[in-house]
């Protein structure tokens, strides 16, 4: 793995080299062993959070891991394309727009002893930016030597806050032409609810039925693209104790094997529809 520029990256993408790097500031990752025409992105992976931050910040380590996306990464990372965040959303969040990307409060609760200073949101916002001109630029090279692109836009929520029955999986479309894709949405609820997860763990899947994929990162790139997709997939987090903060790898493991399998057997559907 190499460290680059956002520069040296976006310029590695737009003549097609295949390459894996962290970015010079550690704020996000990238591997491309091959020009696909899908995507697998992990915006909210990350967990790092620079230490300026840390006294001044209310949330504990504890509290910022719980609602972070752990693993997310690992559970495409043997696809041939995958870009994933480093830093923690509390930090900033790439998941949402520019203007509410730092956050003030976070989950009900005040984040931040004193308010940051407009130099400190701005180190934050400038890694937003940075990343943003990576997406495009990879999503625009993959579009235009395919013609289309697929991107998995992968997360992870908190089940147990809910009140109610949730699905393992869910698939969030409000943002996207249902009318154009609906069919291949349907058909990759249907691949996820056939997951065999250990110990009895269900495997459910829903579209709409926690969150509704309003998630800066798809429409981003569903605004600027017109020919990708983004499906913006989560998984419920069994693959952990959320309350306990203790990761279960081998669920991870067992997540990893099968969307190693069924996203490039629903990329294909895709390119089919496209085709």
């Amino acid at each position: 793995m190499d460290r680059l520029s956002v520069a040296e990256v976006i310029s590695k993408i737009k003549k097609e080299v295949c390459f894996e790097a962290v970015a010079s500031d550690y704020s996000f990752t990238i591997k491309i062993e091959d020009y696909v025409p899908y995507i697998c992105g992990a915006v909210h992976d990350g967990h790092q959070f620079r230490k300026e931050l840390w006294t001044n910040c209310i949330h504990t380590e504890y509290e910022r891991w719980y609602e972070e996306d752990p693993e997310t990464k690992n559970m495409v990372q043997s696809h041939p394309i995958v870009i994933a965040g480093c830093d923690s959303r509390f930090e900033y969040d790439l998941n949402r727009a520019p203007e509410d990307a730092v956050f003030e409060t976070a989950w009900g609760k005040q984040l931040w002893h004193q308010p940051l200073s407009e130099d400190m949101k701005a180190k934050s916002l400038k890694k937003h930016t940075n990343f943003y001109k990576v997406v495009h630029a990879l999503v625009e090279t993959v579009e235009s030597r395919f013609g289309y692109c697929i991107v998995y836009d992968m997360h992870s929520y908190n089940w147990k806050r809910w009140d109610r029955d949730v699905p393992t999986w869910n698939l969030g479309t409000s943002n996207v032409d249902n009318d154009r894709f609906g069919g291949v949405i349907k058909d990759w609820r249907q691949s996820l609810a056939e997951i065999k997860l250990p110990h009895g763990i269900k495997s459910t899947s829903g579209i709409n039925d926690t969150f509704q994929g309003n998630g800066y990162f798809l429409k981003y790139v569903t605004k600027n693209f017109k020919n990708t997709l983004v499906l913006a997939t989560e998984i419920a987090k069994v693959y952990c104790d959320e309350y306990e903060q203790v990761i279960y790898p081998e669920v991870v493991k067992t997540v990893e094997e099968a969307l190693k399998v069924r996203i490039p057997e629903h990329a294909d559907k895709v390119f089919k529809l496209f085709d």
